[in-house]
């Protein structure tokens, strides 16, 4: 499930899902006091609702799809792999299959990482994000060099000026890419 978050200007509207957001650009169309931005939060990238027509019909177009039986109520999804042959048949002898083996070493790979693949999408969704929404602010160039080099006191001193929505929304996305590494 992904989050979004939508503003009026430096004023944040609402965040949650996106059929909850949607409806609240909608309801603020009429009287924004400064451009209508939204943004999922786990990329940082703009998204664009399609606000034409009632609310009732921005609700429904946003609605939540009613999940079927069977394995998509466990949060599996069936993807394409492309493998060499030689791939195909390490996993075929391994206990449990291929998909078995395959989940196998996808964890062993995320416990590998420690964090650096989700810290490095965090400040990228963030600076995505600062570049919309505050890439005229003073400093803001001072900022994301202290974004990229992990330098979080830099950062906060130097947003501390800034709309606090803004950074805020921002910050946010940090600290969950970065595993409390914003409190130092």
């Amino acid at each position: 499930m992904s989050h979004f978050v939508a503003f009026d200007g430096p004023r944040r509207l609402a965040s949650g899902e996106r059929g909850a957001v949607a409806l609240a650009l909608k309801r603020a169309a009429a009287e924004a006091e400064g451009p209508l931005l939204a943004f999922d939060l786990e990329t940082g990238a703009g998204v664009d609702f399609d606000l034409r027509g009632a609310e009732g019909e921005v609700e429904r177009r946003y609605a939540e799809p009613e999940r079927g039986r069977g394995r998509p109520r466990l949060g599996v999804a069936a993807r394409e792999v492309t493998l060499l042959p030689r791939h195909w048949d390490w996993l075929a002898r391994q206990r449990g299959g291929a998909s078995a083996a395959l989940r196998r070493l996808v964890d062993a790979a995320r416990a590998a990482d420690l964090g650096t693949t989700e810290a490095a999408a965090s400040r990228e969704a963030a600076y995505r994000f600062l570049s919309a929404m505050a890439g005229n602010r003073p400093n803001f160039e001072e900022a994301a060099r202290a974004l990229f080099a992990g330098n979080f006191r830099a950062l906060r001193a130097l947003t501390a000026e800034w709309p606090a929505d803004i950074v805020e929304v921002a910050l946010s996305r940090l600290e969950a890419g970065n595993k409390g590494a914003l409190s130092a």
